[in-house]
């Protein structure tokens, strides 16, 4: 399967932006989520070849190694925090971060899913299935925490809770899937996953999801400084705006190219409407 994958850093020269003292890199931190991978190529193609960025570096990082490297300034942005979710991450870092507006301008959903040609519509029908393992994802993840401290032990599942990285997960999920065998993963929207297999998120009668059995935001958090510092940069990241629709066409856009930079470079080209105003946003910055 062509999954999203987190491409190492290159570098792209474009004519140089702004003023003398308008900085012409930034640092991304980039956690490998699917979404997170897209927003931050794309991010990445459009402040290089359309605002003269001379480099835009992708780190790949933890989850909580991304909330303290934007408060310790090593990273200029994350743009994958998922709020209530990481609350306790985003209190963690005070007032050395900046929250932006949500980028993501549709509704969220999370949790246990399973295949539709499996007969249940409840986490507390698991047991009565031929599922044996339940996949998740990184450790680090609040979700995959709730899963593992909350979920198992108060529905007593039987399952084998297999955390993994989240493109392993999705692998394992689509060999599975494509051989019908009855399972359950920890699943979320926006993502190109539900284009891809038909499946059923399932009913969490006890609540044991808490939080995130709720809607979520997708937003930016930024270095603290960073709109004196790199005004283009906080425009552009501040301006940026995706539905639902658009973030999975971009995600299925990069799974085609097997490449996120050249996904992330197709997908701008064909949606030049989408991406123009916030161009637009960050070079009203530029010459102003």
């Amino acid at each position: 399967m062509a999954i999203i994958l987190v491409l190492g850093v290159g570098t792209l020269t474009a004519g140089c932006g702004g003023g003398s003292d308008q900085p012409t890199e930034l640092q991304l931190a980039n956690i490998g989520w699917d979404e997170n991978v897209a927003v931050s190529n794309l991010t990445k193609v459009l402040l290089e070849e359309d605002l003269g960025y001379e480099r835009v570096d992708v780190h790949k990082l933890e989850l909580d190694s991304a909330y303290q490297e934007v408060a310790d300034a090593d990273m200029d942005a994350f743009q994958d925090v998922w709020l209530p979710n990481q609350q306790d991450l985003l209190e963690g870092v005070g007032e050395d971060v900046e929250l932006l507006d949500p980028w993501f301008l549709g509704t969220t959903q999370q949790g246990l899913a399973v295949p539709s040609y499996m007969d249940v519509t409840s986490i507390d029908q698991l047991n009565e299935t031929n599922a044996d393992l339940i996949f998740g994802i990184e450790p680090s993840a609040v979700a995959q925490q709730v899963l593992a401290d909350e979920v198992i032990p108060q529905y007593g599942l039987k399952q084998k809770l297999v955390e993994a990285p989240t493109e392993g997960m999705l692998a394992e999920v689509e060999i599975q899937y494509n051989s019908g065998e009855q399972f359950a993963f920890f699943a979320w929207s926006p993502h190109w996953m539900n284009k891809r297999f038909n499946i059923r998120y399932l009913e969490d009668p006890k609540d044991a999801q808490g939080a995130t059995n709720d809607p979520a935001q997708c937003l930016t958090i930024v270095k603290e400084g960073l709109q004196q510092k790199d005004p283009v940069a906080y425009a552009f990241l501040s301006a940026m705006k995706l539905p639902e629709e658009q973030i999975n066409d971009l995600e299925a856009v990069i799974n085609e190219e097997e490449d996120p930079l050249e996904g992330s470079r197709v997908w701008a080209r064909d949606n030049r409407a989408v991406v123009q105003p916030w161009i637009d946003a960050a070079s009203n910055v530029e010459a102003s």
